[in-house]
């Protein structure tokens, strides 16, 4: 890995224009055209495709694959990747010049290849199409570096409160809108239920830790020209900190177990009957079922409260499609990206994974299904989506978990939120000004 980053590197230093703009970037021309006025009559795309997130994506794929054929004439080429070796993949054909024409990119990975002067700019293509007003906008922002769109948001997950009915039934409560009456409900919860873990504070997990920063008007990080500065340590960031973590420190909901725990210690925990309520992905009820039979029709979510009200702003991770710049055929390749992140093949692929699609019109109308297991986190996708700085330094500061050492060592006593959140932004900014 360690190669492969440095090959990237060497790579960005020496790219004409950085994310693009040098004289053999691929161009889209025909982005409003009706796909079957583009002759793909013996051409063929070359797709890369994560494997796993849709358990059997071949017939998906084989009804894609016959679609664009009668409407363009091209075929497909579907490789599978699988996601640990994605990257590296990604990295060394991008060096080499041997990237697929269109591939599936994760959306924390999109600025990075984009940086690299691997994807193609798909800004004007959207817009010509009509489609930049309804792309979701937590994958929009993770999409664009540089005011320039290199990602098409095709699907996503989003993190928001997942919980036991029948406890909050038994301690007669009802969701919190706000975070007092989160902590209301945590101490009602308690007094209800002791021997259950009212809502677990896990350490090793900035996902679960960002909306509280982002929901009280701080950052992680923010842009200044073409530098990145960490806010991690501002006034409003440490008193979201302050919040989360003396969910745990000072209300007591969580347990000192979880000073380690991770999201997949926290589904377990849950899982096994021990957590009234916790931070989870929109991918997890049907997993927790799974793994707990007894927890079938036990189980609802609502949206992240804000501190007065409102929602407070979830990590919208997911995937992005890309047109990579060594494509012959970006017309095609983009008729293809146009076919999958919109209409009958986006919503389809959003059944089949469990994740969101990627356009405003699909996510209301799932939204609007009502759901209870997925409209809260429809409308937290929708209406309090949000993405971490999008820069490739900010990989390396998640390489280094700088946000999980720092919750690690509040909720462990060994330093006040003030000391940790300080240790941390001094620590980002080492990277961001060594990234320069």
């Amino acid at each position: 890995m360690l190669v492969a980053v440095a090959a990237l590197g060497l790579l960005a230093s020496g790219c004409a224009g950085g994310t693009g703009g040098g004289d053999d970037d691929a161009e889209i021309d025909n982005a409003t055209a009706d796909s079957s006025a583009l002759d793909g009559e013996g051409k063929e795309l070359s797709v890369w495709i994560m494997e796993g997130t849709n358990p059997d994506a071949k017939p998906y794929f084989d009804e894609l694959g016959a679609a664009f054929e009668e409407e363009t004439g091209a075929t497909l080429d579907v490789q599978y990747v699988p996601w640990a070796d994605a990257h590296d993949k990604f990295v060394k054909a991008i060096a080499a010049g041997s990237t697929p024409d269109v591939a599936e990119v994760g959306t924390t990975w999109t600025p990075e290849f984009a940086d690299a002067g691997g994807l193609v700019d798909l800004s004007s293509a959207v817009s010509e199409a009509g489609l930049d007003s309804d792309l979701v906008e937590g994958l929009k922002e993770a999409g664009t570096v540089d005011g320039e769109l290199y990602g098409m948001p095709w699907y996503a997950g989003v993190r928001s409160v997942v919980y036991r009915t029948d406890v909050f039934e038994k301690a007669g409560v009802e969701p919190p809108t706000t975070w007092d009456e989160l902590v209301e409900v945590g101490e009602k919860i308690e007094a209800s239920d002791p021997d259950l873990v009212t809502f677990p504070v896990p350490g090793d997990s900035e996902y679960g830790l960002d909306p509280f920063i982002w929901g009280n008007g701080g950052d992680l990080a923010v842009q200044e020209g073409d530098s990145w500065t960490s806010t991690i340590d501002s006034p409003e960031a440490q008193e979201g900190i302050e919040f989360y973590t003396g969910l745990a420190t000072e209300h007591g909901f969580s347990t000192p177990a979880a000073t380690t725990w991770d999201e997949a210690d926290l589904s377990d925990a849950f899982s096994r009957g021990d957590v009234a309520m916790m931070i989870s992905g929109s991918w997890t009820p049907a997993a927790l079922v799974e793994a707990n039979p007894d927890l079938e029709g036990k189980i609802g979510a609502f949206p992240i409260p804000g501190p007065d009200g409102g929602l407070s702003p979830s990590f919208l991770g997911g995937s992005h499609l890309g047109v990579f710049n060594s494509t012959e055929n970006p017309d095609l390749a983009f008729a293809l990206v146009r076919l999958m992140s919109t209409g009958e093949f986006a919503q389809k692929w959003g059944d089949q994974t469990g994740y969101f699609p990627g356009t405003n019109e699909l996510l209301e109308k799932t939204q609007e299904e009502g759901d209870p297991l997925v409209a809260p986190f429809a409308q937290q996708a929708s209406e309090a989506g949000k993405s971490v700085p999008v820069t490739p330094l900010y990989g390396q500061v998640q390489g280094k978990k700088t946000i999980s050492a720092m919750l690690q060592s509040i909720l462990s006593g060994d330093a006040t939120v003030a000391e940790a959140s300080e240790a941390a932004a001094d620590e980002m900014d080492q990277i961001f000004s060594r990234g320069d």
